[in-house]
């Protein structure tokens, strides 16, 4: 199990985090200040930045070597676009066309948009030219988030809340066949899954996995076997709703966001950081 060290402060929903240049980046669902920015070694808040005309934010990641965040956004209805923003403050957009749900930068720096409702994923240099786009295999549904691994094939959670199937696949690098895949069936027993909704690996390829309903991080071998769970429920106080590892310092930094089921919207939200 990882070890709680600290906890960014609880504020607005947090909807992603991620680092760079020795700085933690914290996506909030406002209108103003919406990353806050935080020194890695402290954890002290540094500064305050505003992505603007944001009606919604899904997800956020970044690339050291453009040195830049990547957020996916809706600027207004049926309007979807990927907010680029670096070091020194320059801001661009581009759009998507679909709605984009998770966020990741492959080994060529590109970055790869996970479209849900079109079962797609996008992939696009850093300053927007769209390279593909792949259509994941018809029983992957929902698709929520993919990351790419090394040989170029593509790790992806999906399953929505009606949905039968919630998993963890690898897909091949055309996008057309599943290469491996674990569980299925939904479920909370050990090894499965309520809403997979986000994934992050290590160096090596061993895959942390958001398990939304279940509370809880699940770690898989980099080809998919179940291994243990790095994150639990007693450490969370909310819903987690997505992750970032830091590879070189070994911390895990979880988004833990409180559900109101009345409004069915989170309400708050915060940020738990975990040796691993």
């Amino acid at each position: 199990m990882g070890q709680l060290v600290h906890t960014l402060p609880e504020g607005e929903p947090v909807c992603g985090v991620t680092s760079l240049a020795d700085e933690i980046y914290l996506l909030r669902d406002k209108e103003c200040d919406n990353i806050e920015v935080y020194d890695v070694i402290t954890n002290r808040l540094q500064r305050c930045l505003t992505v603007p005309n944001a009606r919604g934010v899904s997800d956020m990641t970044s690339c050291e070597h453009y040195r830049c965040v990547y957020i996916g956004m809706i600027i207004s209805l049926y309007v979807y676009c990927v907010h680029r923003l670096d070091v020194k403050g320059a801001a661009t957009r581009w759009a998507v066309n679909d709605e984009p749900f998770g966020i990741s930068v492959n080994a060529v720096h590109n970055v790869l948009v996970t479209c849900r409702d079109v079962r797609k994923i996008k992939e696009f240099s850093s300053h927007g030219d769209l390279v593909r786009e792949l259509t994941l295999p018809d029983d992957v549904i929902s698709p929520w988030h993919a990351i790419q691994t090394h040989n170029g094939e593509f790790i992806v959670c999906h399953g929505d809340f009606d949905d039968a199937v919630h998993r963890v696949c690898k897909v091949s690098v055309s996008g057309h066949d599943i290469v491996q895949s674990h569980d299925g069936q939904r479920g909370s027993a050990t090894g499965l899954y309520d809403v997979p909704f986000h994934l992050a690996f290590d160096n090596n390829e061993f895959v942390f996995v958001v398990d939304v309903i279940n509370r809880r991080v699940t770690l898989l071998s980099p080809t998919l076997g179940y291994i243990r769970q790095v994150v639990s429920r007693d450490q969370l106080d909310g819903l987690p709703d997505s992750l970032y590892l830091d590879t070189q310092r070994r911390r895990l930094y979880v988004v833990d966001c409180e559900w109101n089921d009345e409004e069915k919207r989170y309400t708050a939200g915060r940020v738990v950081v975990l040796i691993v």
